[in-house]
């Protein structure tokens, strides 16, 4: 199976990249069953890069039904170490215009029904950190390229996560806006704690549709209007992930790459040896085992 470093997740709206050549589609068998959909590996900016529709091809997919766990556990399968995690957000505040992008630096995960959220069940436990949870090396690096492309970049920003696949009510529209939060989507959690827990460097590059309902002289958020604002936002996130792409170090080490080093909580000795084998690709590093056994 062919080894890349750096992956894209599309979110609604983008479900190609721009450019790509000598794509090639892979099936990833994880022990959390299958990802969304086939993976595409094609070359974009002078790199090898996997994409994965996250919604699946045509978007059959709802956000409470996806399944995170196979998806970051096939990019770690196929070797991603950077993953740029493309989310469409309804804004909670006035000047996150629709049409602006944002890399988030924070999340508030207000999901309530029953979504895995780790890979670390039984048998081998680990307490991950993710005081912050956004890779600041790559929110730097997508900013930077939506700025060149021309769009508008906001630098920082609370992401707050629920269930969906309903929009919110107006009360808790206000109530988020209230915490201090920025922005609102439906899939950033768990998957950026389980990229976290995968010693994948993730971020998110959130791109406004709407102002979600709290803004009472707007109408209420409806997803033909999401849509039609995702059309035009898109060419920009195609145009700013290109450019991103360019920018990656693949051999770069940041912090994410090294999480399960002060994570782990079962000693060697105790771990069940049928959890190894299960989480091998994500435990390699960390407990020294043999890489061709991966292949």
């Amino acid at each position: 199976m062919e080894q890349v470093k750096i992956a894209v997740i599309g979110g609604s709206g983008l479900y190609d990249l721009p450019n790509i050549t000598d794509v090639v589609g892979v099936e990833v068998e994880t022990p959390f069953g299958y990802p969304s959909g086939v993976i595409k590996i094609g070359s974009i900016s002078g790199k090898r890069v996997a994409f994965l529709p996250r919604h699946g091809e045509g978007h059959v997919l709802s956000p409470a039904a996806l399944p995170y766990r196979a998806n970051i556990f096939a990019l770690k399968k196929l070797g991603a170490r950077f993953v740029i995690a493309v989310n469409a957000v309804g804004s909670l505040r006035e000047d996150f215009a629709p049409g602006h992008i944002i890399t988030p630096d924070q999340i508030i995960d207000y999901t309530i029904h029953n979504r895995p959220r780790s890979f670390f069940e039984s048998g081998v436990v680990a307490h991950i950190s993710v005081a912050e949870p956004m890779s600041a090396y790559l929110r730097d690096i997508i900013a930077d390229a939506v700025e060149a492309v021309g769009g508008k970049a906001h630098r920082c920003g609370v992401f707050l996560v629920e269930d969906g696949p309903r929009f919110a009510t107006r009360a808790e529209s206000h109530l988020f806006r209230a915490w201090g939060c920025d922005l609102i989507g439906m899939t950033s959690a768990p998957e950026a704690f389980l990229a976290r827990e995968a010693e994948i460097d993730y971020a998110s590059l959130a791109h406004v549709t709407d102002y979600d309902c709290w803004r009472e002289e707007e109408e209420a958020v409806t997803s033909d209007m999401v849509i039609q604002t995702l059309s035009k936002n898109i060419e920009t996130v195609k145009k700013a992930l290109a450019a991103a792409i360019a920018n990656i170090d693949l051999d770069r080490t940041v912090p994410a790459h090294t999480a399960l080093d002060a994570a782990l909580a079962t000693s060697r000795a105790a771990m069940d040896q049928a959890m190894i084998e299960k989480l091998r690709p994500i435990l390699t590093r960390v407990l020294n085992l043999d890489e061709a056994a991966d292949r």
